[in-house]
């Protein structure tokens, strides 16, 4: 598995009411998609916004953060995302209990 974390600057003044609803009007746009397992959204304190994504491989991850889905997130924020990758060797989950 491979964990990517996206992080991008959000406008300044952004809300976490706002971006909470751009965030759940992008969610039919991930469900669905071959390889991704999960995906976490995120809101800093910071005006940080971003996502924590578990990708089945690394190549299909790379392959879904294309120009264009980088430029549309610096079209929507004003900002291009910055993306980390991270192998993920061991995952603990606890949603089952």
């Amino acid at each position: 598995m491979i964990t990517a974390i996206v992080r991008f600057k959000l406008p300044h003044g952004t809300t976490h009411d706002d971006i909470k609803a751009v965030y759940e009007n992008s969610v039919p746009r991930y469900q669905g998609v071959p390889g991704l397992v999960r995906k976490y959204y995120l809101y800093g304190d910071d005006q940080t916004g971003g996502g924590v994504y578990l990708w089945t491989d690394r190549a299909t991850a790379e392959r879904f953060y294309s120009e264009a889905w980088r430029n549309l997130i610096k079209q929507r924020f004003g900002n291009a995302p910055d993306i980390q990758f991270y192998d993920s060797p061991v995952i603990v989950d606890n949603s089952g209990k």
